[in-house]
């Protein structure tokens, strides 16, 4: 499953910034992807990060289901 063909690429500093505005601000807060398009600087529009996070949703319930498959990580770390 690919990202949505409308949304540019997520830098690794963008998600990072979605991320830790979201665990900001939690799910139940009220205009909740102004906030966190907000707090990414504005790199993304509220439409955008609300996209990204539910693709982020249905990737994550789709590997769940076993309909793609488990992404494989790295083993070992840059601490080992």
């Amino acid at each position: 499953m690919s990202s949505p063909s409308s949304d540019s690429e997520w830098s690794k500093k963008e998600n990072k910034m979605f991320e830790e505005a979201l665990a900001y601000y939690g799910m139940g807060a009220p205009n909740l992807w102004e906030k966190v398009a907000s707090a990414m600087g504005g790199t993304k529009s509220a439409e955008e990060v609300r996209r990204h996070f539910q693709f982020l949703v249905d990737d994550v319930k789709n590997i769940e289901h076993g309909r793609i498959p488990f992404p494989k990580y790295k083993t070992r770390g840059f601490w080992t």
